[in-house]
């Protein structure tokens, strides 16, 4: 090994595992992502849970047996009876936890797991977070009982400090009391983008610390189209259009609503595009889902689908006239750069990220500009209409091998 190789790997699941029995998200694919890859180096890898009893150390064959089983292609066992004691907890992540304890090589309380690492990891040990959780103080002073380790943990974005006013209650004290700690522990923060880290840096320099960066863009898949997987009466014949993600405020779907219903009042039904929102209902965002719930557009031209795979999404996407993304914040904004790697079109808010990675290839456009939206939805309409989509610039989205050629190599 060279001199700057770390000796071992430790990689944070705690937010992975939470999510088992879901259909993972942009940060959950990244922890994901981030799995394999500590699995595929040469490098000794080690994963760490927290559970709420303290924690859980898995080994390589404990982490690729959570790996099939995060993925779905094994199931989890049935719970215990000391996980049906934390009755709060959800039926999966119990069974969950309990196959973790199974496939764990060890476990301790918060405070023990300094001397578990110490007995079972080698010294300049690297750990990574990757999901803005479990960075406590009893995971940096456990980690730090390893002569040499490191801690590197990557920042997503600062949306929570950003736009408070767009988050569930106690998020945002939870993600300062994160970037405080990144800003005084962490190591090596690592970004997505320049404009993430220019974001993070600027709120950590006031924190007092402002540790070393990395940009690494995310690697963007490309799945293959399942069109099996979509619901009935999908794709549509008529222009549709998409927007996928979690429906929270920020996203601004009510401006889409407004946008619909503006067009709506302006054509004839036969000329009518279609806007299919996919993704799960979040938080605080109670007027949409009033208005969408009790719009006669609702079911005719606004449709709502939640819980589609990646295949589902993608045959969904390669026959859209075009994707629609008014969003007011984005850290990555990863389904816009899969609609550009698939040649749909994109119309979406002008964003620092997007400039940063995509340049001209989308069409950007005000949300104080609805007319700029109508006519640019109707005109790639009548493009697909037509079956003559507008020609793009192609777009070579980043990929992982380049991204961990990256990480690895700093961590």
């Amino acid at each position: 090994m060279t001199r700057d190789t770390p000796h071992a790997r430790l990689l944070d699941l705690s937010r992975l595992i939470s999510r088992a029995g879901r259909v993972l998200t942009g940060v959950d694919r990244v922890e994901r992502a981030y799995l394999d890859a500590v699995l595929k180096s040469d490098v000794p890898a080690f994963g760490l849970i927290r559970t709420p009893l303290g924690f859980l150390l898995l080994d390589e064959a404990g982490l690729r047996a959570f790996a099939t089983k995060i993925d779905g292609k094994a199931p989890w066992g049935p719970a215990s009876r000391l996980a049906k004691v934390f009755s709060k907890l959800g039926p999966e992540l119990q069974r969950a936890l309990t196959d973790a304890r199974k496939l764990a090589i060890a476990r301790c309380t918060r405070r023990g797991l300094g001397r578990m690492l110490k007995r079972h990891l080698p010294d300049r040990t690297a750990y990574l977070n990757t999901g803005h959780s479990n960075l406590t103080d009893f995971v940096t002073t456990g980690v730090k009982a390893l002569r040499g380790s490191t801690i590197s943990v990557f920042v997503h974005d600062t949306i929570p400090l950003d736009l408070p006013h767009f988050q569930r209650e106690g998020s945002v004290e939870r993600f300062e009391l994160f970037l405080r700690r990144v800003s005084a522990k962490a190591d090596l923060a690592i970004y997505n983008s320049r404009a993430t880290q220019n974001s993070a840096e600027t709120h950590m320099g006031q924190m007092g610390r402002v540790p070393r960066g990395l940009v690494a863009h995310l690697g963007v898949e490309l799945p293959q189209a399942d069109p099996s997987a979509l619901p009935k009466g999908m794709p549509f014949d008529e222009p549709y259009f998409l927007c996928v993600g979690t429906i929270e405020p920020r996203k601004n779907h009510l401006f889409l609503m407004d946008v619909w219903e503006q067009i709506e009042k302006q054509v004839p039904p036969q000329e009518m595009p279609h806007l299919v929102i996919c993704g799960q209902r979040g938080w605080k965002n109670e007027e949409f889902f009033f208005r969408l719930d009790n719009s006669r557009l609702k079911g005719r031209f606004i449709h709502e689908v939640a819980g589609l795979n990646d295949g589902a999404i993608a045959a969904l996407l390669d026959q859209a006239a075009g994707v629609v993304f008014p969003s007011l914040s984005e850290g990555y904004g990863l389904p816009v750069l899969e609609a550009a790697g698939r040649n749909i079109p994109v119309i979406c808010t002008e964003l620092p990220v997007y400039r940063e990675i995509l340049a001209d290839i989308p069409v950007y456009a005000s949300v104080n500009d609805s007319y700029l939206w109508i006519r640019r939805i109707m005109s790639l309409a009548e493009s697909r209409r037509t079956g003559q989509r507008p020609q793009k610039e192609a777009f070579a989205p980043p990929t992982w091998t380049e991204h961990f050629n990256l990480v690895l190599s700093e961590t």
